[in-house]
């Protein structure tokens, strides 16, 4: 018998080749014998040609040794070249048609017992998923490659499917496990000896920094890469690596720097023939000379790339470069040629199917419309700029998200068209558009944290809904390498059948309405309810954006009125005030703070503070977002009467306007009791590092107050009780550690967006599933929440959304984590106020005040605020 070894290709990152044994089968006589030989000759030169990338002339042969086999009845000869045409296809693109050969290889694998081709098979199908988009489908493949790439002893094939796994997870946003498998490939590439698998692995691990904003860790990857690529001679992983780390000294604002490693790659680009990477290369050195205000430089390089990305044929490509070239004449005051650009990026976009792009092209149209005071046309521009992203965002799967969020332009289209309708004096317009985003901004959070919804059915609809939503987005993924004229058309039409469907399903359950919800609400409608005595605030910060003035709007609202008052800022002396004050007011050594305070109070009180006087208000509420999201406002220090904001009037925050919230807020006229009685939960886990013993006496100390209370501390502090017991009590206490950030509370080990209970935690993606319709209030006393933001991340506005959804008409928790002792004493305070009648929004005032005549620092009283009803 004869041993032949070819080399198969896996998917994935990376390409490393993967070694099949083939065993010539036993002949039945001289004519089977020469046909076995023939198929296995075409086989070898199939293999060859698939290594020298000559796809078209690979899929020939292999279709000849496919026929010969099946001539033969020789399954494994059969399977290698199934599993050859797979691989072929799957370089040009074609990927469902790869997945049927690999699938038709699989079984036939299996039946010999060839576990050598079985391996790669499932990893080549696990790539197939992972590239339409289908990550938990190319996992399960990936899966189980892995074991039996380990069992056959393929070190370098087990490498292989490990780097694919990392990529899979690093698509789903879930950087830190995609490090882990990256880590476990790192070193058996090293141990095989593959420098080149050990440099694309590099680069991978790279990329995640890159993503995970730790740049300086991506720039030590990628510079490990850097030296093993020249090693190997592979000149376009090279070139490649420099143009990457050109992008993170861009990004890191080092633009000589960025330049250097353009400028090195730029000729190996050339020299290895990548006109795609010259082009893209070419384009990124534009960028950095625009950055640095050399815009006829930009203008020369751009105007190089623009021709190479249309003879490759990348028609989004083309399209970005004509963007950039409409934004540096823009810079240079060359508005029409300008809008030209934009105009013929647009009709690219438009026919790649790119809703991104176009997005963002129109959100530039409508920023020049403005500019050269042509406001009609700027609101239809960016107006349709903005609906086209909520109609993204809404349609993403919560893994590609965060990412989604990240690098979109919205936030630019959303100031200038605020900014424009303030301009007209349209002010409820102008609102409707800020409120959208604001609830858009906390349906996203809801999202990302996969949170439920009560009604089983309208759950049910929103699975169902986001399966089919699954195929729209794997499409938009397709497009990025197809340049097929019919896939733009497909996606489009599945769009307006995702799109109809989402409007379909909150026409029918209002409930969720807000997680689909792309159309302005008439603010007219909710303002009209705003009990007297009540004036809601919303600073909106209408900076960076270019050609449009720095400004801060307040949009002040009380029964049946909307007024607008707008400030002039600098955007980043503004930023550091509220940056350092941040800090000050969480560390008690600080004493700093009432400067800060007071300079943050003239730009953010100041100017309404007489149209706020003039409503005599009972109730102050402030609608936070973006940066501001986790600023204390009853802080803020009037320097003229010393006097905190808080001394002034009771404050409360609102997590958006919508019938819900301010059905929240108490604009119903129902009948308000004083609690009679609280459920409240205490110390559930007393042992380090979870021990609260605080929380013991300050649940115990709600019972003497009110008598009929429910007090459960320790091992009794159970969820399930807790589930079984809220639905008797209007009042909720839950005096024990949450964690509600991004990440992970290590200090007291506990996961993110979780609470602590005796038996087990509580994810509030839950939240809705505990019945809390009817609660007045639920207090979750020592949790913590990151106050350093990261990117659109909403904080506590967040967690009181998830449970204002669940049912709960106010949450009371802390910005930051406070002492036991200090928060005992507020909430003993506060639940003393209450009972004597007070609103909850003077009980907690009262309660701050006591701490402030103690002459307290803010960081004892401030973090506690009230979101939602303060009645």
């Amino acid at each position: 018998m004869k041993k032949i070894l070819t080399s198969l290709l896996a998917v994935g990152v990376c390409l490393t080749p993967l070694t099949v044994m083939l065993m010539a089968q036993p002949t039945w006589g001289q004519t089977q014998n020469s046909r076995s030989q023939e198929a296995q000759r075409l086989l070898e030169q199939g293999i060859k040609l698939t290594q020298q990338q000559e796809h078209q002339q690979a899929i020939q042969i292999l279709q000849q040794a496919l026929t010969i086999a099946r001539e033969l009845k020789d399954q494994k000869l059969e399977a290698i070249a199934l599993l050859g045409l797979g691989r072929n296809y799957n370089a040009l693109g074609e990927k469902q048609k790869a997945l049927n050969f690999y699938n038709q290889a699989l079984p036939l694998f299996r039946a010999v017992g060839d576990r050598t081709g079985e391996a790669p098979t499932l990893n080549n199908i696990g790539g197939v998923y992972s590239d339409l988009g289908e990550k938990q489908k190319a996992l399960y493949y990936l899966n189980q490659a892995l074991p039996l790439m380990r069992a056959v002893g393929d070190h370098t094939g087990e490498a292989t499917t490990l780097n694919n796994i990392g990529k899979v997870y690093s698509d789903l946003g879930e950087k830190q496990k995609a490090l882990d498998f990256y880590n476990q490939a790192l070193p058996l590439r090293r141990a095989v000896g593959n420098r080149a698998g050990v440099a694309t692995t590099l680069n991978n691990i790279s990329f995640v920094y890159d993503d995970l904003g730790e740049k300086q860790k991506a720039l030590e990857f990628y510079n490990q890469a850097l030296p093993l690529w020249r090693a190997v001679g592979d000149r376009t992983g090279e070139a490649t690596t420099l143009n990457n780390i050109g992008k993170v000294y861009s990004d890191l604002g080092e633009k000589q720097k960025a330049l250097d490693f353009y400028n090195q790659a730029l000729p190996l680009r050339r020299a290895v023939g990548d006109r795609a990477g010259v082009a893209a290369t070419l384009n990124n050195i534009g960028k950095v000379y625009s950055d640095l205000g050399e815009k006829q430089k930009a203008l020369d390089f751009y105007n190089q790339a623009l021709p190479l990305r249309r003879a490759v044929g990348n028609r989004a490509g083309v399209a970005t470069t004509l963007n950039n070239i409409g934004k540096v004449y823009s810079d240079l005051g060359e508005k029409q040629k300008a809008l030209d650009f934009y105009n013929q990026a647009l009709l690219l976009i438009r026919a790649v199917g790119d809703r991104s792009g176009e997005a963002v092209t129109l959100s530039n149209i409508g920023v020049l419309f403005q500019s050269t005071n042509r406001p009609t046309k700027a609101i239809t521009s960016l107006e349709q700029s903005i609906q086209i992203t909520l109609e993204m965002r809404r349609g993403l799967q919560r893994e590609n998200r965060q990412k989604f969020l990240q690098d979109n332009n919205a936030s630019a289209s959303a100031t200038a068209l605020v900014d424009v309708l303030i301009n007209q004096k349209k002010y409820a317009q102008a609102f409707e558009w800020v409120n959208l985003f604001t609830t858009a901004d906390l349906a996203d959070y809801t999202r990302l944290t996969n949170a439920k919804v009560a009604n089983p059915e309208a759950q049910k609809a929103i699975d169902d809904w986001s399966t089919k939503n699954q195929k729209l987005e794997s499409l938009r993924q397709q497009l990025q390498g197809d340049r097929s004229e019919s896939l733009p058309q497909q996606i489009r039409q599945l769009e307006t059948q995702v799109y109809s469907e989402a409007e379909n399903i909150s026409r029918r359950f209002p409930e969720v309405a807000e997680l689909f919800e792309t159309t302005p609400a008439d603010i007219k409608n909710f303002t009209s309810s705003i009990p007297a005595g009540t004036v809601i605030v919303q600073p909106v910060l209408l900076t960076n954006v270019r050609d449009i003035p720095n400004n801060v709007a307040f949009f002040i609202f009380t029964k049946g009125q909307l007024s607008v008052i707008k400030k002039s800022i600098d955007p980043t002396e503004f930023n550091k005030l509220v940056a350092d004050y941040l800090k000050q007011v969480q560390d008690d050594s600080d004493a700093n703070f009432t400067e800060t305070g007071s300079k943050l109070y003239d730009i953010l009180i100041r100017p309404i503070e007489a149209k706020v006087k003039s409503l005599s208000p009972k109730q102050v509420s402030i609608i936070a977002t973006g940066q501001l999201r986790h600023l204390p406002f009853e802080t803020l220090y009037d320097s003229k009467t010393d006097q905190f904001l808080i001394q002034k009037y009771p404050v409360n925050y609102l997590t958006r306007i919508s019938n819900n919230s301010l059905k929240s807020s108490g604009v119903q006229n129902t009948v308000l009791r004083k609690p009679q009685a609280v459920l409240a939960f205490g110390n559930p886990v007393p042992s380090e590092p979870q021990n609260l013993p605080g929380a013991e006496t300050e649940v115990t100390k709600i019972k003497e107050i009110l008598p009929d209370s429910e007090v459960y501390i320790n091992k009794e502090a159970t969820l399930e009780k807790f589930r079984s017991q809220a639905l008797r009590f209007d009042f909720l206490h839950l005096a024990t550690h949450g964690c509600f950030q991004t990440e992970d509370c290590k200090q007291v080990d506990l996961k993110n967006n979780t609470l602590l209970f005796a038996d087990k935690t509580l994810d509030i993606a839950n939240a809705a599933l505990l019945g809390l319709q009817g609660t007045q209030l639920i207090t979750l006393s020592a949790c913590q929440t990151a106050v350093n933001t990261k990117f659109n991340e909403v904080g506590i506005a967040g967690v009181a959304y998830i449970f204002e959804r669940a049912g709960a008409k106010a949450v009371m928790a802390s910005l930051w984590a406070v002492e036991d002792e200090a928060t005992q004493e507020l909430m003993v305070d506060f639940y003393q106020n209450l009972k004597q009648g007070m609103t909850k929004g003077e009980a907690l005032q009262q309660a701050k005040l006591k701490l402030i005549a103690d002459d307290r620092h803010p960081f004892y009283w401030s973090p506690f605020v009230l979101i939602g009803d303060a009645r």
